[in-house]
């Protein structure tokens, strides 16, 4: 048994060995995967260990329990940190410090040429806590992510020359030219991210101007004020995501020529009809939005387009399709997909809505006649005759058409009425005389 310990002694010496014995940049690589607290954990090994920790780029910290202890054992650790660029700082705070400490961890942080520094105050007490502005001068950060209970009160430009990603979740701002001087002090920013938050949402006017911008990202939370909404001007943006706005009074996209690729969902209420206008150099659209909640400009043609997502689930989406398979002369691909069944009141409002025909384009759009190739259907519920129509319209009349695909959620087989509503509308997809003579017909289940 004795010697059974030893051996066993000797190979846990061997393990640690081991591990001591890699390259130091290894091993702070490891280090960096790890929790802070953790890492920290590791100076107790042996003194060869002991201030390991403290050229770790990467630190994560998270209040939990007595938040003024966390406040310093942050600051010493911070302090007691020694790496020549900290790459990563993230601090979470789930319940609310004296504010000095903030300041303090920032400008700590700022002095140790952080890269990325995310600070998340995810507590609702007190009045907000104000980002020193005179952090922002520091030319080093390239991602900064700001999050909840965080003032923005910039009255005049700084700069932020290296920042190329910057998240702004449910902060709040105190102005309007805040928001301005913001975004004007990044000239490189190529990145950003805006969740307007319900609680805070006092910027009547909310600019984004940016040269550089490539990619944007904006989210809603709640109505916003009627005479107010959002002017952007991103030149080189090339990829948009908007979701959730509603009741703003306008979504002014000033100049977006290089678009590439735009997903907008759940947009109503916005009364100028700029918000879809904007999107016509896009080469690949996602909407889900109905007809019925959203002006739509009349004339816009999507000469690029070559990709349509749209949601099937939303009120008389039909005649939106409508509207975009006539402004979309090279569509390639069509993708339909109805997500009712995650949201039980949308199946009542198609069941209840009264009975009326689908307003088929007037003459066949071009995309159907020359270009489109495939047609994708992600759960059809078939419930309105208008949807039915739309699947016959499509198939007999895509002449170059090369695969249609209908993904089909299963149905238990006790529901006798819908198994066969269901497969009397798959035999009359079946008969359908197709414009497209090599058209694959596919019928697929979840």
């Amino acid at each position: 048994m004795e010697q059974c310990g030893e051996s066993l002694r000797k190979r846990d010496v061997v393990s640690v060995d081991r591990i001591s014995e890699l390259p130091e940049p290894l091993i702070l690589q490891i280090l960096s995967l790890l929790p802070t607290k953790r890492v920290i954990a590791t100076s107790v090994l042996s003194k060869q260990w002991r201030c390991v920790w403290k050229m770790v780029p990467i630190l994560q910290f998270e209040s939990k329990g007595d938040i003024q202890k966390f406040a310093e054992n942050v600051s010493k650790c911070l302090l007691s940190h020694k790496a020549p660029v900290l790459e990563t700082l993230h601090l979470k705070l789930n319940d609310r410090c004296e504010d000095v400490y903030i300041g303090i961890w920032a400008g700590i942080a700022f002095t140790r040429h952080v890269r990325e520094l995310e600070l998340n105050l995810h507590f609702r007490c007190g009045n907000p806590i104000r980002f020193p502005s005179s952090l922002f001068c520091f030319d080093t950060i390239k991602t900064l992510k700001l999050k909840y209970y965080v003032l923005l009160d910039i009255p005049s430009l700084v700069s932020l020359k290296s920042l190329r990603t910057l998240h702004l979740h449910s902060v709040v701002y105190k102005d309007s030219d805040s928001v301005r001087n913001l975004f004007s002090s990044c000239p490189n920013l190529e990145h950003l991210v805006v969740h307007r938050c319900f609680h805070y949402n006092d910027v009547l006017k909310f600019v984004i101007e940016s040269p550089s911008l490539k990619t944007l990202s904006l989210y809603g939370e709640t109505c916003g004020k009627e005479n107010g909404g959002y002017v952007i001007n991103v030149p080189s943006l090339l990829y948009l995501n908007i979701q959730m706005l509603k009741g703003y009074e306008y979504c002014l996209f000033e100049n977006a020529p290089e678009l590439i690729e735009a997903n907008v969902r759940n947009v109503s209420r916005i009364t100028n009809e700029i918000i879809m206008g904007s999107l016509k150099s896009a080469k690949r659209l996602c909407l889900d939005l109905s007809p019925l909640q959203i002006a739509y400009p009349t004339g816009i043609i999507f000469y690029q387009l070559l990709y349509l997502e749209m949601y099937s689930h939303k009120v008389e989406w039909w005649n939106l399709l409508t509207v975009m398979l006539d402004s979309s002369p090279k569509l390639q691909v069509l993708k339909l997909t109805d997500d009712s069944f995650h949201q039980p009141k949308l199946v009542s409002d198609k069941k209840n809505m009264e009975p009326g025909k689908w307003n088929q384009p007037k003459y066949v759009p071009q995309c159907l006649l020359c270009h489109l190739e495939r047609f994708v259907w992600i759960r059809p519920d078939w419930i309105r005759e208008e949807e039915k129509e739309v699947a016959v319209y499509i198939l007999g009349n895509a002449r170059h058409l090369k695969k249609a695909t209908f993904i089909i959620e299963p149905i238990e087989s006790k529901r006798l009425f819908r198994l066969a509503k269901r497969r009397e509308m798959l035999n009359e997809l079946s008969a359908v005389v197709r414009a497209s003579n090599s058209c694959q017909l596919v019928f697929e289940s979840e």
